[in-house]
């Protein structure tokens, strides 16, 4: 017994910030000293390491569970549900309800509460609830619907995964230029045939890896004192994906009782393109294999990295269609897998 994707939806925010945006922007290092390279080199220093040229912004008046609720709605127009029918709201996010010019978040009440209030449920045994775990967040969504469902808990669970880190973003950091935003969401329900989830893997390091990813001052002391934002430690984060994620990745794929050469895609949390490319390729030496030509599809170059939107947002547009060069089809065996604040990091195997 397992569960199943039903339906499935994004919403890409329509403002699009190219690398020109960060132009004008004054970058300081962690030491409050003016970064010496130009913005221009920046920028093409940021696209040759992570592949991001543009970003996606939700509009001025677009707060994370706004975003959150049009993916749900696509998700459920998909499926052809009724959405009185759902059992949980499962709603990833990690800043809560940031609005454009603010610093504060809203979190309360939840923002899966928000969405299942906006899309007029009236069950009142539709149990809505936040999950705060990192980039990881949407599949760990994912996996907790799945246990409810396989335990006879729960029949049918809406997760969505959305974020507006441009609100959160330190603009003297040049690692903002990394962040953007977006939301994705699936609807799953239990499976009454081979496909689905085959095996899934969590995984939660915090003994030494706690503060890779963090919420910390400005690098800019005397504008934003008090204010705090996201940042991370860019090499450390590397090292430890590189090596933990890909171990994950393998003990996921073991227990799925699917062989490597089964394998037909793998979407992997959209953070920084050679950063991906090193875990993918680790994850084949692990097997003693090469990477297989066109088994991860990328489109951080375009949206880049909406935390826990990246995995629902990219599965949404291989099953629209809207990657020429990757499709899902009937029977294949997807690997998914994301990396993140924690430190986090999980994984599940599906057959569609």
């Amino acid at each position: 017994m397992t569960s199943k994707i039903i339906g499935v939806g994004n919403y890409i925010p329509p403002e699009t910030i190219t690398n020109l945006f960060f132009d004008q922007h004054h970058f300081i290092n962690k030491n409050g000293e003016s970064l010496k390279e130009a913005n221009d080199i920046i920028a093409r220093k940021l696209k040759e390491i992570t592949g991001i040229e543009e970003r996606r912004y939700a509009s001025e008046h677009q707060v994370t569970s706004d975003l959150g609720l049009i993916a749900a709605q696509r998700a459920i127009e998909n499926s052809k549900i009724d959405p009185e029918t759902l059992d949980y709201i499962i709603f990833a996010h990690n800043f809560g309800d940031v609005r454009f010019g603010t610093v504060q978040s809203d979190s309360v009440p939840s923002l899966a509460a928000r969405v299942k209030h906006l899309l007029k449920i009236k069950n009142n045994f539709c149990v809505a609830y936040d999950v705060l775990f990192g980039c990881p967040g949407w599949i760990e969504g994912v996996i907790q619907a799945n246990a409810f469902i396989r335990s006879g808990i729960a029949k049918r669970c809406l997760v969505i995964g959305a974020e507006t880190l441009s609100r959160v973003v330190d603009i003297h950091d040049r690692d903002s230029m990394i962040y953007a935003d977006g939301a994705g969401a699936a609807i799953l329900e239990l499976s009454e045939d081979s496909s689905g989830i085959q095996s899934h893997l969590s995984a939660s390091y915090t003994l030494n890896e706690k503060d890779f990813l963090f919420f910390g001052k400005s690098y800019n002391n005397e504008s934003c004192p008090d204010t705090k934002y996201i940042k991370m430690d860019g090499r450390k984060i590397y090292e430890f994906a590189l090596v933990n994620v890909a171990d994950a990745m393998k003990k996921c794929m073991d227990a799925s009782g699917y062989t490597i050469d089964q394998l037909d895609k793998i979407i992997i949390h959209q953070a920084n393109e050679k950063m991906d490319e090193a875990i993918v390729k680790r994850f084949y030496q692990l097997y003693d294999l090469p990477m297989p030509e066109n088994i991860m599809p990328m489109v951080i170059s375009k949206l880049g990295n909406s935390s826990v939107a990246t995995i629902p947002t990219l599965l949404t547009m291989i099953l629209d269609g809207e990657l020429p060069s990757h499709e899902i089809k009937e029977g294949n065996i997807v690997l998914f897998a994301s990396v993140g604040a924690g430190m986090n990091i999980n994984s599940f195997v599906y057959k569609f």
